[in-house]
């Protein structure tokens, strides 16, 4: 099968990238024979370089934990000005983002909370030293202590520290600070920016470690809790799939229905979306065309400009789930009780945590550190146990985030009463759209 254009030039293929360079695929491979040596060598799967391996990886994820929170979080507050041009449109779309991302949190929180995948991990083997050294930092900490402890000395000892709280009050309020200068901050807020995405190559880098950081947490894992670990972690990935659609076809189901259009024609509608991002793992790789496709649908260009760039860092449906589920399950595994006041902190700390997390592979990853660095510091060195299954949760997040996304467009859309609803229905029962002949044509 072959692709040309209406004027007739045949369009190459993309080449396809060796099966054995993929990074999905070094992961899984990884991650099996990580098992198989911790299953069949548990004495060689828990010596000191084998468990270094998962143990390095983790510190260079939690490296650069900082400096990408503070550039999202500052970018995405600094941006918002742009919200101001559309009036009313910028502030419908954050409280929706914000109520929305909520259900997600609670959900995740109760599910967590019904299932318990982390029960009977086997917490009496956990690294009782890691542990014992948080547990001595956290202990007899009173909340008026906590409270003045987000405010640094210093910035640059927040970031120094790697005190994640600090460092979000730094960034909201230079956020604040920066949008308020409007025109005059555009070249510290493209600084911010190009910051980030220097910051995201150096997590790009990073994490083509990934396989081996996932051999060595895997290998370490199965060798010291046993082969019933992996009940426990395949658990925890059905637990996370099943509350996702849940929340897709449930939640986002009702808020579709309540505009009138069914959530299942939309997600046939995006479907070619949705592929991209299940080989990619990021839900930024559907981007550009998702926004063309919800513009056919028919939101107004101005609503689709306005809400789905800014749902990628304000509205991660699929992120929040996987954070209150992956924080739960390593608190049962580790056998951390946490508090009601704790799990309300789960809510609020990620709210923040996980803006700007869709845009590359494995950023939820980071957020998680971020959010178990807060909530509790005992539960930081637990990030190892779900470490060689969080390829399984990126594909789902990503997808979670997209879906969210879209319909949230449409939403705000139909709220501002900016949605041709001749063109949604048209499109959502499959009629031919003339825009699609004109870009290709496929021919046998």
């Amino acid at each position: 099968m072959t692709t040309t254009t209406m004027a007739g030039a045949p369009v190459a293929p993309p080449v396809a990238k060796p099966w054995y360079k993929v990074l999905y695929v070094q992961v899984l491979i990884a991650i099996v024979l990580g098992a198989i040596l911790g299953w069949l060598w548990p004495q060689v799967a828990t010596n000191e370089w084998i468990k270094a391996l998962g143990d390095g990886f983790i510190k260079l994820i939690k490296m650069v934990i900082a400096p990408i929170i503070f550039c999202t979080v500052v970018s995405g507050i600094a941006h918002i000005q742009d919200a101001k041009k559309v009036g009313r449109i910028g502030v419908k779309a954050l409280v929706y983002f914000e109520v929305v991302s909520t259900f997600a949190l609670v959900i995740g929180l109760i599910v967590g909370n019904l299932v318990r995948p982390g029960s009977g991990f086997g917490n009496a083997a956990a690294n009782e030293a890691a542990v014992a050294s948080y547990a001595k930092q956290a202990a007899g900490q009173r909340s008026v202590d906590f409270v003045l402890h987000i405010i640094p000395d210093t910035v640059v000892g927040a970031f120094a520290q790697g005190e994640i709280l600090q460092v979000l009050l730094f960034a909201v309020l230079f956020g604040f600070a920066l949008m308020s200068l409007g025109e005059r901050g555009h070249t510290i807020r493209s600084f911010i920016d190009d910051a980030a995405h220097a910051v995201f190559g150096v997590i790009s880098i990073v994490m083509r470690a990934a396989p081996i950081g996932a051999f060595g947490a895997m290998a370490y894992t199965i060798g010291k809790f046993g082969t019933g670990a992996i009940l426990n972690l395949v658990g925890l990935i059905a637990t996370f799939y099943v509350t996702a659609a849940l929340f897709v076809f449930v939640v986002l189901g009702l808020i579709a229905r309540t505009a009138g259009f069914s959530i299942f024609k939309f997600l046939a509608y995006i479907k070619d979306e949705l592929l991209i991002v299940l080989g990619t793992s990021s839900s930024e790789s559907a981007l550009p065309s998702l926004m063309e496709k919800l513009e056919r649908l028919g939101c107004s260009k101005s609503v689709v400009g306005l809400v789905v760039p800014t749902g990628y860092s304000f509205n991660l449906d699929g992120t929040n789930i996987y954070m209150t589920l992956a924080t739960l399950f390593i608190a049962q595994a580790l056998g951390v009780d946490l508090s009601f006041g704790q799990q309300l902190t789960i809510l609020v700390v990620t709210m923040l945590t996980s803006k700007g997390a869709s845009g590359i592979t494995g950023a939820g990853f980071i957020t998680l550190a971020a959010t178990l660095a807060v909530v509790d510091p005992r539960l930081v060195p637990g990030m190892a146990i779900v470490l060689g299954i969080d390829k399984f949760m990126s594909e789902c997040r990503a997808l979670t985030n997209l879906c969210g996304n879209g319909v949230a467009c449409v939403i705000v859309a139909w709220w501002e009463g900016e949605l041709d609803r001749d063109k949604l229905n048209a499109n959502l029962a499959k009629q031919i759209d003339p825009t699609d002949m004109e870009t290709a044509i496929t021919t046998d």
